[in-house]
């Protein structure tokens, strides 16, 4: 009877770890595969190539993704996911727009620059690959990260008390520009270490905002 009871439970608990292993070995083939294309480039990379990498049979890789397309899709969701994880949730409960902007600028850049994770790289230079369903949908989160940019640039105007110099929407893709671009050109052993890039890039960006710092 103690050996059955056991045993149940040594089930259940495999089958309530299966569902989180499934989910970080998906993870797991999303970092992977994000290298691959960002060195080969959607189009010129192949399911056989991604299968190699990340030890899976072409066909494993089939029954975990399902297609070349949805591997896309499941790399950018995860880069935003990183995102969501490592910046956004980290400033929402500052209560100084400032401050808030401030840290989402330097945490945003910190991935860019120094995580360097590749499932972003992805999503910069693969942003026109996915198409339809997919694509709507990675649109959707994109849309909801620069409007919390554009409300937080908007109650940073109001709170200086100063006249608006550049319109909220515009200065939040001011900003995504700036810091997108870094991956293709920064490097953390060259002059300008990240502290300064960042210092910079938000001086830089609240001048342009409010007339002065």
């Amino acid at each position: 009877m103690v050996d059955s009871r056991r045993s149940q439970r040594g089930t259940a608990n495999l089958l309530m770890k299966q569902p989180a292993d499934a989910h970080e070995r998906r993870r797991e083939i999303c970092r992977i595969a994000a290298r691959v294309f960002y060195e080969k480039g959607f189009a010129g990379a192949s399911m056989q190539d991604i299968a190699k990498a990340v030890s899976l049979t072409k066909a494993g890789l089939y029954h975990h993704i399902g297609s070349k397309e949805r591997l896309l899709y499941e790399i950018q969701n995860y880069g935003m996911d990183i995102l969501e994880e490592t910046v956004i949730r980290k400033v929402r409960a500052i209560a100084d727009p400032r401050k808030r902007l401030e840290q989402t600028i330097a945490g945003h850049i910190d991935l860019i620059v120094r995580a360097r994770d590749w499932e972003l790289t992805v999503i910069l230079h693969e942003n026109r690959s996915l198409k339809g369903a997919l694509q709507k949908k990675i649109n959707a989160r994109k849309r909801a990260y620069i409007h919390f940019l554009e409300e937080t640039v908007r109650q940073v105007e109001q709170q200086s008390g100063r006249p608006a110099l550049i319109e909220p929407r515009l200065a939040a893709f001011a900003a995504l520009g700036m810091i997108n671009w870094l991956y293709q050109w920064y490097h953390g052993e060259g002059r300008i270490k990240q502290t300064e890039l960042a210092e910079a890039f938000s001086g830089f960006f609240f001048r342009g905002l409010l007339g002065s710092e």
